[in-house]
């Protein structure tokens, strides 16, 4: 029998799967199905360099369109899955082509999230996904004088710290009481804020958008929860996103905040993996059913697809969840997952701004969140890896973290 791969999602964690099959010797066809035109790119660059003209579109390619045609990748771009048969094991194309398969791997990703208020559709109005998002808000920031920013996540403080740079006013707003509250700790919150107020963004929590406001079609102004009025000539939504589960459910594999998938990354379906931001998995480390959105889980749910596929991977998913977000001068790498502590315990000085917050619940160490600590971060993930969690009272500036690895571990 004829072995297929078809690969639904053209991104980060789908283009991975590909190159790791023909990496490792897999013979099989091997078809990676993007909405988008263009060859895979990396997407992290989009809210961070490529905003401040640093990154130029052709630089972002994962890989040159050479590197597929060598290697026997078939790429359809520019056409959309929109449905599946999961007895018949066939993808069928928005162009009416069935793709059949022995193997579906689902890497749709998310879209983001639009708020349902007034005035969304106005010119000057943006998101952040893809590298037609960054190029037009790339083109609006250029004559630009204040940007407003929806949303104090991960997105908005990126965005917010290119603006700085660009040396345009901006604002962020964020219904939440801190920045970043579902992915640090107070500690961390606090500091970011802090940081970005100090720059001269105007960092307003615990207030919403009720409405953008607009003359001609295009924006002049948000109006929000606090009675505000505030004028701004850009506006980037970035309140969140929601996975593409569509494809999935109309398939009738299970979904809840994603493809649910199984610690092998398999969903209900045996022949059907999902990776990457699409994907609900168990945690290794919390043992919580978790979907994060991160290069690093793309790129290692796709390496232990890859390998089950080809039979060299027999164990379930065990890899420690890891982030890192660029903000101008500061680095937060955080690694582990947690969205409650009952024990945080800092290392080094946020006064300073470098330091790290050891995150503990019922004296297990979940994650570690650093700032301008790279050393911390590094030794956090191999402490999680292990799982042998150190004590709270381990934790102080004047330990050498590396002593709390065991001897074996650290030279394996």
């Amino acid at each position: 029998m004829n072995t297929r791969v078809v690969i639904v999602g053209s991104g980060q964690s789908g283009t991975t799967v590909a190159t790791t099959l023909r990496d490792r010797g897999f013979t099989g066809a091997v078809t990676i199905v993007g909405t988008e035109v263009h060859l895979p790119y990396e997407r992290p660059p989009l809210s961070k360099q490529f905003l401040t003209a640093e990154t130029d579109t052709t630089n972002l390619d994962l890989r040159p369109a050479t590197y597929y045609e060598d290697r026997d990748i078939e790429l359809v771009l520019g056409h959309t899955v929109i449905s599946i048969d999961l007895g018949a094991h066939t993808a069928a194309l928005d162009d009416g082509r069935a793709l059949g398969y022995t193997t579906l791997v689902l890497a749709t990703g998310t879209r983001p999230v639009i708020p349902e208020v007034a005035g969304t559709d106005l010119a000057g109005v943006h998101v952040l996904r893809t590298v037609d998002d960054a190029a037009a808000l790339r083109e609006q920031l250029a004559s630009s004088r204040h940007v407003t920013t929806v949303g104090g996540g991960f997105i908005g403080l990126e965005l917010s710290a290119a603006a700085q740079k660009k040396g345009i006013e901006s604002c962020v707003l964020d219904i939440a009481d801190r920045v970043l509250q579902r992915a640090v700790s107070p500690i961390t919150s606090d500091y970011l804020a802090d940081w970005h107020r100090e720059r001269g963004t105007s960092v307003r929590l615990g207030t919403g958008m009720i409405e953008i406001v607009g003359t001609k079609g295009r924006v002049e102004a948000v109006r929000t929860t606090a009675g505000e009025h505030i004028r701004t000539d850009t506006v980037v939504l970035a309140v969140g996103v929601r996975a593409n589960t569509e494809l999935a459910e109309r398939a009738g594999l299970v979904t809840r905040n994603g493809v649910v998938v199984d610690e092998y990354l398999r969903t209900s379906d045996p022949s059907v993996f999902a990776v990457g931001d699409c994907a609900n998995f168990p945690d290794n480390v919390s043992g919580l059913p978790i979907r994060i959105e991160s290069v690093q889980a793309a790129t290692d749910h796709a390496r232990a697809v890859a390998l089950q596929i080809i039979g060299d991977q027999v164990g379930p998913y065990a890899s420690v969840p890891w982030f890192w977000s660029n903000q101008g001068s500061m680095k937060l790498q955080i690694a582990g997952y947690t969205q409650c502590s009952d024990t945080d315990v800092v290392r080094g000085d946020p006064k300073q701004g470098k330091f790290s917050v050891f995150r503990f619940l019922d004296g297990h160490l979940r994650a570690v969140e650093s700032i301008n600590r790279p050393a911390d971060h590094v030794t956090a993930r191999r402490l999680l890896a292990l799982g042998d969690s150190p004590t709270p009272e381990s934790i102080t500036t004047t330990t050498d973290l590396r002593s709390l690895v065991p001897l074996a571990a650290a030279t394996a």
